[in-house]
């Protein structure tokens, strides 16, 4: 066995913990829609919920792992997972799926930082780049495949395989580490290469905006990109209601946005001409503003397929540029373990939770929610611009 292999099982379980992982939060969705009669509203509030608790889980989440192992922590992370969805398929009533979400999130929170971790651990800036590029092809394609053939086990399966398949996955996760654990043991500690002191690419030098800047922006930009995204996500049930799909047709056609997001990852992986130009992120937030408006209230269901397109692509623009000026421009292994993560659980609490309070407060507005997360959006546009204009930040 050797690191290399080693990492290629590490990518196993990122994947297949995508695929569960969006499997089950996406189509809980579908559940309490069609047997609590939950609107967007309640969907949007339990979206909040699962945002509140990632930002503390996923803050404390590397932590953990640093000091008890990586190991130890995957181990916990998904006995916890598999804990919580036996709890929620036998608590009966709506109680026991807001209480599933709840005690599943808080364990997920240990997965991911350790992940990220193991798949750069010995590895100098260049492989950290190359690695952290292929993690991210790989939970993307995982994350579409699972939304776009997720409708398709729900119309099946139902309540049953919400629950049962994410279990099944997750144990099958839990031997695959215990397996890892012991060829780990026979292969030598990584480690990291000594190299120079890294500096920005030759690309930050020629602009006028310093490269700590786009990081700042880009830690700006992020969150609301989450903001986004799981607003879209809580509501999409109520969606396809309105243009009467089943859960399968909402599967394949609501999953264009995922597929273009890792198209993206995949083009600005390997083209660089994006890195530090102000344009493009400018460009990335205007579209993820226009694509989510256009998404939640077109008329037509061809403007749902464009606006998934435009989405998508700034979606995965945004997400990038945290990445790489993180690790161009800043400290990469502290923001992926706990800043980075914690503020997309902000976004994911934030966006939500503004959008369900809007619908409260303005019951009889059905798109209440759709325009007050707009605005918060304009207010983040607004926040970007402020960080690029300011001489000192």
């Amino acid at each position: 066995m050797t690191l290399r292999r080693l990492k290629l099982g590490y990518f196993a379980i990122e994947a297949f913990n995508s695929a569960a992982s969006t499997f089950f939060l996406y189509y809980l969705f579908f559940l309490t829609r069609d047997e609590f009669h939950f609107t967007s509203r309640g969907n949007l509030f339990l979206t909040a919920l699962h945002g509140f608790i990632y930002i503390f889980g996923s803050w404390q989440g590397g932590k953990f792992a640093q000091r008890f192992g990586y190991f130890t922590a995957l181990k916990l992370g998904f006995a916890g997972m598999i804990g919580a969805l036996v709890i929620g398929f036998w608590v009966p009533g709506v109680v026991g799926q807001i209480l599933a979400l709840a005690l599943w999130t808080a364990p997920l929170c240990l997965i991911w930082p350790t992940l990220e971790a193991l798949v750069t651990e010995g590895e100098d800036f260049k492989g950290t780049a190359r690695m952290v590029g292929i993690y991210n092809v790989v939970w993307s394609g995982a994350n579409s495949v699972a939304y776009c053939l997720g409708g398709w086990v729900w119309d099946r399966c139902g309540r049953n395989g919400l629950y049962w398949i994410p279990i099944g996955i997750i144990a099958a996760q839990f031997i695959l580490t215990l397996w890892l654990e012991r060829a780990a043991r026979r292969v030598p500690k990584p480690v990291k290469p000594i190299e120079p002191e890294h500096h920005p690419e030759a690309a930050a030098l020629k602009q006028r905006i310093p490269p700590k800047r786009f990081l700042q922006m880009a830690w700006v930009a992020n969150p609301f990109s989450y903001v986004a995204i799981n607003t879209v996500c809580a509501v999409i049930p109520q969606l396809a209601q309105r243009f009467e799909l089943t859960p399968t047709q909402t599967g394949v056609f609501c999953s264009l946005w995922f597929y273009v997001r890792m198209g993206a990852f995949i083009l600005l992986w390997q083209w660089t001409a994006w890195h530090y130009r102000f344009r493009w992120m400018v460009a990335a937030f205007v579209c993820l503003i226009a694509g989510f408006a256009a998404l939640l209230l077109a008329p037509q269901f061809w403007v749902v397929i464009a606006a998934q397109v435009v989405f998508g692509a700034a979606t995965g623009l945004i997400y990038y540029s945290s990445l790489f000026y993180s690790m161009d421009a800043g400290d990469a292994k502290g923001e992926h373990g706990g800043f980075h993560e914690a503020m997309i659980g902000a976004g994911t609490c934030g966006g939500p939770l503004v959008g369900a309070m809007a619908l409260t407060y303005a019951p009889n507005s059905s798109n209440a929610g759709v325009f007050a997360v707009t605005g918060l959006l304009l207010i983040g546009f607004g926040g970007l611009l402020w960080v690029r204009m300011r001489k000192t930040f």
